[in-house]
């Protein structure tokens, strides 16, 4: 008898035995039995396309830990062949014949549960044989199937690949699917043999399939101990490019036969960066070999499968003359994350999903650290940091947001873990604490850390020891400050503080507090509350020490949480600046008192404006326009210090100024005043366009990757805001393009300007021009260049176009793959005239598009998003309140994103309410505009 568990359960045709509902319903797996081994084959058909399928069979090595008469593991939609099921007792001192009596299942938590016939005894030895099938899904997690189209033959090639994490192992084998249950796999996958196989480790052994004609076994070699989330196999037809470093891993890099050209830059770039990790952390790579491969369908960014990391195609391909400068640095960013990780979240592996940020956090640090060694040209450090240090400010100043160390429950919140604050503010912190802790004490820290609790699982707390062991042997911290009560007071509450400067001119004191940062100014005190440990660091206009970003000195909070004061001495006269947190060292915001803010105002304003480092006056950019924002500061102020962008000519302080920017004109697009914003925007983007010769290829000439940046950068904005002759040049372009006979071989359009005369030429152009840009996305064979295509398809002003591109967004079986829907509708929902329309779309088709994307719901989560900065109105947030709680059955594995959504949404509200008249008052008196 066969029992397809969990699914059949739902319709009532389990067997008897199977109805029992365990009484155990707790979220984790009990504690009384252990995997030692797993003994995994998997047989795969990918030729009949409609039967792509595969079976197998586990034998899972148990230990007993306690006296129990259950085995409980995970497993879900896969079909158990119930007469099938054996237990072995194999070593210890009991020596009774053992097996499973019947079984049930417990689907709230996916748990398989097999009672025995004799209870397990502890310290004995089991083995667990399990057989089961399953289709190969279509939903991009488990053990799925994508596809591609074979040029050459004009055929559709299927293939087969795992994706686990955080919880999806047991959708492809019944396992002990928790992180902390680490074990050695040996894993068989049996397929064609015209396919290939890869998994986690080499190939230990190819011999014949004893019963299919044609089909082989692969055995590939034991693995080191490691979690159910990280294991990783696919049989396929690619190609790849070896590129083995002398003395290093055997490495490997994958892709479709056809786009194995685009592999150049990640065989060149990953075994570099794996060195440097090897360096970094004293420890060698522990694998034989490292394969990275490319797949056409992909829900993640990538996935750090040790061994075996698996990439969307736009996060691992690139081709020169298709692909962007930025495409390359953001692809290179992917690879060091990834690549990270086999050290930290394989070597050593949080204890459960609560500590993910330890994974997360430090790839994304640690991973600027690696393509700066690599590429020290592109400034990679101190960009991303920035980049990531804004975007967590971003997401950390709502109510909804959460600590990076948070408990979990079920599976929905593992999944909604997966955010800016797993990565981006636990970047942040970790950057922060490597500044105030010194090179020799983070390296020396981590390496300890790493040595100590290699193939097993640490949480936060063992970090911290490691680090303050460190700290302490090297003077780094007073022997009185200890990383844990510094470090919990970032990870365990949420938010972020204001810290707030006060000066004493006469005294050259000043008094220094800290509130929590939030964009809602409505809320009550009580929710400002808050004491983070703040490391200080500070210079002066007549020291310009920004180099150093060691503290100077703490804000410490007592050992109740509750604030202690903090005063400053020894500051320069009333004629100079004092400017805190240099290079943006601390996780905070600085607001000042108005005289220094004036005194900083001059100097930016002034050809020394260069005596602030660039870093800092990109904080200052920042920190103004967001304390303008919440009314910390008024427009008049904010306006003043970004005149001075006219004269700026470095990357960093633009990227600060366009993020907010970027805010305030999807607010003022929709009100009358928007013609003020847009003149003051051509009036700042001038100089800046002129220095950079417009929209014309000068890209040769221009040595510093910065450089090339910012001219994308200023080009981009030129065009929005109709700067100069930005939107006929662009224009001119796309005709050029349109009149090549061969256009998917010959494009005119400078590749790093491609986005922008793309989006205005659709913006400005016909519904030809449409279709011609939808053909080349059809025809390409490139993934960055079909992701550029996409998000300017959606800048069209035309109604009926965006609608037909909303409607192919969502279709089946359209050019538009699932990865890339989420994409589409987001150049649609992003632009003046789409946004309306995107979100009507949304909220009619609800259902077909929670249908559409069942079970991965984490995508409608970031539709949600794209709404999140242009709902501007009390009647359009009701509207969409009560949209959101008529779908909340829909909604329901996704209501940190809905929450933040509609936080996000009213804190709009409360700045029209607030701001606009001043804000648009202030705006023409800067542009020396008289009302009438």
């Amino acid at each position: 008898m066969k029992c397809f568990l969990f699914c059949l359960l739902a319709i009532g045709l389990v067997s008897a035995s199977a109805n029992y509902i365990t009484n155990y319903n707790y979220y984790r797996l009990p504690a009384a039995l252990r995997p030692q081994k797993y003994y995994l084959r998997i047989l795969t058909t990918l030729e009949n396309p409609k039967n792509l399928s595969f079976s197998g069979n586990v034998n899972i090595i148990i230990e007993a830990l306690e006296n129990t008469r259950n085995i409980t593991l995970h497993s879900k939609n896969l079909y158990i062949h119930e007469p099938q099921i054996r237990l072995r007792h194999i070593r210890g001192v009991d020596k009774k014949d053992n097996c499973v009596t019947s079984t049930s299942v417990n689907p709230s938590y996916d748990f398989l549960i097999l009672h025995t016939c004799n209870e397990l005894v502890a310290g004995n030895i089991y083995k667990l044989s399990l057989t089961f099938s399953a289709e190969l899904n279509r939903q991009l997690d488990g053990y799925y199937r994508t596809s591609y189209t074979d040029p050459v033959a004009n055929l559709t090639r299927w293939l087969s690949v795992t994706q686990f994490e955080p919880a999806a192992a047991r959708k492809a084998f019944p396992c002990f699917d928790e992180p902390g249950y680490k074990a050695p796999f040996v894993i068989t996958l049996g397929y064609h043999k015209n396919y290939t196989g890869l998994s986690n480790m080499p190939v230990k052994e190819i011999k014949p399939h004893e019963i299919h004609p044609h089909y082989v076994w692969c055995e590939f070699e034991e693995s080191v101990p490691m979690s159910t989330y990280l294991v990783a196999y696919s049989v396929n037809s690619f190609s790849h490019k070896s590129s083995t470093l002398p003395n290093g891993t055997h490495f490997r890099t994958w892709a479709r036969p056809n786009a194995i050209d685009q592999c150049d830059f990640a065989a060149e770039f990953g075994p570099k960066v794996l060195k440097f990790y090897e360096q970094l952390f004293g420890t060698k790579f522990p694998l034989p070999k490292l394969d990275q491969i490319a797949l056409p369908d992909f829900n993640a960014g990538a996935m750090e499968n040790w061994g075996l990391v698996t990439y969307r195609e736009t996060n691992l391909l690139f081709l020169a003359g298709h692909s962007s400068l930025v495409d390359k640095q953001e692809l290179a960013n992917v690879i060091a994350h990834e690549l990270a990780h086999q050290w930290f979240g394989n070597l050593v592996t949080m204890k459960w999903w609560t500590d993910l940020w330890l994974n997360e956090g430090f790839a994304t640090y640690v991973a600027t650290l690696g393509v700066e060694d690599i590429h020290p040209e592109w400034h990679s450090k101190d960009k991303s940091s920035l980049a990531v240090l804004r975007g967590s400010f971003s997401v950390d100043a709502l109510v909804s947001s959460h600590p990076i160390s948070r408990p979990i429950h079920k599976v929905s919140e593992m999944e909604e873990s997966f955010d800016s604050i797993s990565y981006q503010k636990g970047s942040s912190v970790l950057r922060m604490m490597h500044l105030f802790l010194g090179e020799e004490s983070f390296r020396s820290g981590l390496k300890s850390y790493l040595e100590r609790f290699s193939y097993k699982n640490a949480e936060q707390d063992n970090l911290w020891e490691a680090l303050t062991q460190a700290a302490h042997k090297h003077g780094a911290l007073p022997r009185n400050y200890e990383i844990k009560t510094i470090m919990d007071s970032w990870t365990l509450q949420t938010g972020y503080p204001l810290l707030n400067v006060s000066r004493d001119y006469k005294s050259r004191t000043a008094e220094l507090s800290q509130e929590r940062y939030l964009r809602n100014s409505q809320l009550p005190k009580e929710y400002r509350a808050g004491c983070w440990w703040l490391p200080l660091s500070y210079t002066s206009q007549a020291e310009l020490d920004f180099i150093s970003t060691a503290p100077k000195d703490w804000m410490e909070c007592s050992r109740n949480g509750e604030r202690l004061p903090k005063t400053i001495q020894d500051l320069p006269g009333p004629d100079q600046w004092v400017i805190f947190n240099t290079q943006l060292s601390s996780f905070c915001r600085v607001n000042y008192d108005a005289r220094n803010w004036n005194l900083l105002i001059a100097t930016l304003n002034s050809e020394d404006f260069r005596s602030i480092h660039v870093i800092n006056r990109a904080q200052l950019v920042d920190d103004i326009l967001y304390l303008a924002w919440t009314g910390e500061q008024d427009y008049e102020i904010a306006l003043k210090l970004t005149d001075y962008l006219q004269r700026e000519r470095e990357l960093i302080p633009w990227r600060s100024a366009f993020d907010n920017i970027r805010v305030l004109n999807r607010i003022l697009r929709q009100t009358s005043n928007f013609g003020y914003f847009k003149t003051y925007m051509n009036k700042l983007l001038t100089p800046l366009y002129k220095h950079f010769d417009g929209l014309n290829d000068t890209f040769s000439s221009i040595q510093d990757q910065d450089q090339v940046l910012l001219k994308t950068l200023v080009v981009n904005s030129a065009c929005q805001y109709h700067v100069s002759d930005c939107v006929t040049r662009a224009k001119s372009y796309f005709r050029r393009w349109r009149r090549e006979p061969n256009p998917d071989e010959i494009n005119p359009i400078p590749i790093n300007l491609r986005s922008t005369v793309y989006c205005a030429a659709i913006r400005y152009g016909t519904e030809e021009d449409w279709d011609f840009l939808w053909n080349r996305y059809e025809q390409s064979n490139v993934g960055s260049e079909k992701r550029t295509i996409l998000s300017t398809l959606g800048c069209s002003r035309e109604v009926w176009i965006l609608q037909r591109y909303l409607e192919r967004a969502f279709d089946e079986k359209g050019a538009i793959r699932k990865q890339d829907s989420v994409q589409a509708f987001h150049a649609v929902a992003l632009g003046q005239v789409g946004h309306l329309l995107a979100k009507k779309y949304l909220m009619d088709n609800i259902d077909s598009i929670y249908r559409y994307y069942h079970p991965q719901v984490k995508s409608i989560s970031k539709l949600f998003g794209t709404f999140s900065e242009q709902v501007i109105t009390l009647r359009d947030l009701n509207g969409f309140r009560a949209f959101v709680n008529n779908s909340r059955h829909l909604l329901k594995d996704i209501q940190q994103g809905v929450k933040q959504t509609l936080e996000t949404m009213l804190t709009n509200v409360q700045w029209v309410d607030r701001n606009y008249d001043q804000f648009s008052r202030s705006i023409q008196q800067h542009l020396q505009i008289v009302r009438l």
